[in-house]
């Protein structure tokens, strides 16, 4: 494997993800009352605390992101 096609892997991984986490904000935004409706009903949880693990869900997973797709590829970028 070269340095070339690491950085394409990365850089990949980094768009992919960010879109996905765009798509899966703009989900819970425009769907938030509905989809923790259901959410709660399913797993016996206040809407409230539907509407927490969402935001938290969401956090852990842009920082997964930068520490594991954005970060290396930056790196493999100043290298």
């Amino acid at each position: 494997m070269t340095q070339e096609f690491l950085t394409t892997v990365f850089g990949w991984m980094t768009i992919l993800n960010f879109a996905l986490l765009a798509f899966t904000t703009l989900m819970v935004v425009t769907l938030q009352d509905w989809i923790s409706g259901v959410h709660g009903r399913m797993f016996q949880m206040d809407q409230a605390d539907v509407k927490r693990a969402y935001f938290r869900y969401l956090a852990n997973y842009k920082i997964l992101t930068i520490v594991f797709c954005l970060m290396p590829w930056a790196a493999l970028k100043l290298a």
